[in-house]
């Protein structure tokens, strides 16, 4: 299991520092940040003299180097925008993402399991075409759309809830429903096919048939044995909120990193867009080991195979 764990970890390190050094030349492509953070009528002079504080004149594979060997060091350099270190600002914004991702996940993975295994123990009635039909509409509509539609609606028709900020337990209703829905739709297609498959198998029908209760064999006997593959899609759903809830965070207003890493592109902030998506990489990556790390322990053969 070490040396699996080893190896995936090099193959990300490669992968991120692949991803910081395509980050880094196209974040430079956005224009010369003097124009953003000069007056109007600043001179070609002080345009200059900006640049060349900053180091933006130097050629960018001397950027790039001077950055990396920064790196080493864990200087991540200074954050324009807010003049303060870059990733001390990345740091602050990232406990945002992940709470809204992981409360986000976690009621959709409780609804899906629920109502998975309740459609697979009816297959064909109504509760079940039901469930279906809004599960998949769930996975099918678009983020942006559900997200001013509900604006459009709770906020500005009814007046119910806040459009944006984090000050209330209402600020939360709206970014979080929005973001659970479509991994509550693939979760439950995941759950429902997964459980119609255990629920026929001869251990099963053995447990019903020696009198044990019919929750009990769908929630203990069936459900533990139909966990692994939807581990496998939470996790995978999950690495996608944290790098996803860029339009959900901006949509909404959320001190999030992705909201962070949108305002740095804006104004040309290179060292915080850096920053971002270094701490975004990073989190998914330290969360698909986990991801291996349960999966391993749910399954002894993948355990096994692994060492």
């Amino acid at each position: 299991m070490f040396s699996y764990i080893s190896r995936r970890t090099f193959q990300s390190l490669l992968a991120v520092v692949g991803l910081l050094v395509l980050v880094f030349f196209l974040a430079r492509l956005t224009g010369d940040p003097a124009y953003l953070y000069l007056p109007l009528d600043s001179t070609e002079a002080q345009r200059t003299a900006f640049n060349e504080l900053n180091g933006f004149d130097r050629p960018l594979v001397v950027q790039f180097g001077a950055y990396l060997a920064d790196v080493v060091r864990l200087d991540f350099g200074t954050a324009l925008s807010r003049n303060r270190p870059a990733m001390e600002v990345a740091l602050e914004a990232f406990p945002q993402t992940l709470k809204l991702a992981a409360i986000a996940m976690s009621l959709a993975l409780a609804a899906a399991v629920v109502i998975g295994a309740l459609t697979a123990a009816r297959p064909g009635t109504a509760f079940d075409r039901t469930a279906t039909t809004f599960s998949l509409a769930c996975a099918s509509a678009p983020d942006f759309w559900v997200a001013i539609t509900a604006i459009l609606v709770f906020s500005v028709s009814l007046g119910m809830l806040p459009t944006s900020g984090t000050g209330s337990l209402l600020h939360w209703i709206m970014p979080i429903g929005v973001l659970m829905l479509r991994p509550f739709g693939l979760l439950t297609q995941v759950v429902r096919g997964q459980m119609l498959g255990v629920l026929s198998a001869a251990y099963v029908k053995t447990a019903r048939a020696s009198g044990i209760g019919g929750r009990r064999v769908l929630f203990v006997h069936g459900l533990r044995n139909a966990l692994l593959p939807v581990v496998t899609v939470a996790g995978d759903l999950t690495a996608g909120l944290v790098n996803g809830a860029v339009v959900i965070e901006t949509i909404f207003g959320w001190p999030g990193i992705g909201k962070t890493m949108i305002d740095a592109i804006m104004k040309r902030d290179f060292a915080l867009i850096q920053s971002t998506v270094l701490v975004t990489a990073v989190a998914i990556f330290l969360l698909n080991i986990l991801i291996d790390l349960i999966y391993a322990a749910l399954d002894p053969r993948i355990r096994h195979e692994a060492t």
